[in-house]
């Protein structure tokens, strides 16, 4: 079976699997025109500020509140752009909210699970950030909680409404790049010492925290995988005990898939990259953050020439899409691109690809 085939295998199992855990399309609490009413958990992920600031810039939100568990660490950041004129309230206060439908989980990472929890007890929509503990199977109970309140799991893998990643995926359903046999990626940059610090708490080094925005895409892209071998290395530059240079090799069906992360690499956000070629074509993103493309085709299709031709899109600010997504979710317009059976696969390739035990 090739990889195209395989990929398409997952994904209609996906779909499949998705209907079964919910046993009806998702729906929304006050479904209509009116703001969807939201709340966040946490102001310390990296992704936090710009969460809150995507649901306060949105048409489709109001944001009632935000608990922060830690008061000093709100105290820091209460009068920022991001944050300023938003209610603390403690948990309690923040899910018992008169009409909240869902909630945006941000805190620590070792602590989103418990915090999704919570979310899910009281029958909430979550946007949870990643990546989403180092146990699969209390991840599992999440999803199949959610999924029988007919509730979403919004997972926060910011490259999913990429302009360019969409790109490639409509290229790959319409068969222009042929069968894929490689994907190439790599996700890097220089993290400062006291990020170190803080990342080398947690298990799984810097593919945990950077890589898996990457694998998220490979297993959309490619479906699960049949192995993941993991290369976990330590450049030797600090002794905070970070893993800081890791690669992850995905095997499927007469294809095979390389993750690289780094903490080290000079000016790694504009090497950020995609690639994925197939035996008709090959789609090269770089970099993945403003994206750009070079695409290369065995023969013309559509408005694109045989051979190699360069592609520019819209300028991409993360999170926006993503929100207005959760928003259609929510309100019951559509149902989920990314059901629990792949936000399941990522999180066991993910695990994988850190050499940490998939419990």
């Amino acid at each position: 079976m090739n990889s195209q085939t395989n990929r398409r295998r997952f994904l209609k199992q996906s779909t499949l699997t998705a209907g079964l855990l919910s046993g009806s399309p998702l729906i929304s609490v006050g479904a209509g025109s009116d703001k969807i009413r939201m709340g966040q958990i946490g102001v310390a992920h990296g992704h936090a500020a710009g969460k809150i600031r995507s649901y306060r810039q949105s048409t489709e939100f109001e944001v009632v509140g935000i608990h922060e568990p830690d008061l000093n660490r709100w105290n820091q950041v209460k009068n920022s752009q991001d944050y300023r004129g938003v209610k603390w309230m403690t948990l309690e206060e923040l899910l018992n909210t008169k009409r909240l439908q869902a909630v945006a989980v941000e805190t620590e990472v070792k602590d989103l699970l418990k915090y999704a929890e919570s979310c899910v007890a009281v029958g909430m929509h979550i946007h949870l950030d990643k990546a989403p503990g180092d146990s699969l199977s209390r991840f599992r109970g999440i999803l199949e909680r959610s999924a029988r309140q007919n509730r979403v799991v919004q997972m926060g893998y910011m490259y999913r409404y990429n302009p360019a990643i969409e790109m490639l995926r409509d290229l790959l359903e319409k068969g222009w790049l042929g069968d894929p046999f490689e994907v190439h990626t790599v996700m890097s940059k220089v993290v400062a010492p006291n990020a170190r610090k803080d990342l080398a708490e947690y298990p799984g080094g810097i593919m945990y925290e950077l890589g898996c925005h990457l694998i998220d895409l490979v297993v959309g892209l490619m479906g699960k995988p049949d192995q993941v071998h993991a290369y976990p290395k330590t450049t030797g530059k600090s002794d905070d005990g970070l893993i800081d240079n890791m690669l992850a090799v995905f095997e499927y069906p007469g294809a095979t898939a390389t993750v690289k992360s780094s903490a080290v690499e000079v000016e790694g956000f504009a090497r950020r990259h995609f690639v994925l070629c197939g035996t008709e074509g090959t789609f090269h993103i770089q970099p993945l953050d403003s994206p750009k493309a070079s695409l290369a085709l065995s023969r013309a299709h559509g408005g694109f020439r045989k051979g190699y031709q360069e592609i520019e899109f819209p300028r991409f600010t993360r999170y926006i899409a993503d929100a207005s997504d959760f928003a259609k979710i929510i309100r019951g317009e559509k149902s989920t691109d990314y059901p629990p059976s792949h936000d399941l696969a990522v999180q066991e390739a993910v695990l994988k690809a850190c050499a940490l035990p998939v419990q």
